[in-house]
């Protein structure tokens, strides 16, 4: 595997979610430099040392309401 992408959204009650596209993995943190760290050790736990990505891609989505 080259590459796993991580959707990541702010919490509804503060914080950050990361959720990986195509594996079962989530994970959250209070604050982005603790999310990476949750994010690639989530990723050691799911895969096997054969199988882990080259790359870890955290892709940030964030909504935002304009009034017209």
């Amino acid at each position: 595997m080259q590459e796993v992408v991580f959707l990541i959204q702010e919490a509804p009650e503060g914080g950050y979610t990361a959720r990986a596209l195509g594996h079962s993995i989530f994970t959250e943190a209070e604050n982005w430099d603790e999310l990476r760290e949750a994010v690639r050790d989530s990723v050691r736990c799911h895969f096997d040392p054969i199988d882990f990505p080259r790359v870890i891609r955290l892709h940030y989505v964030r909504d935002e309401v304009l009034v017209a």
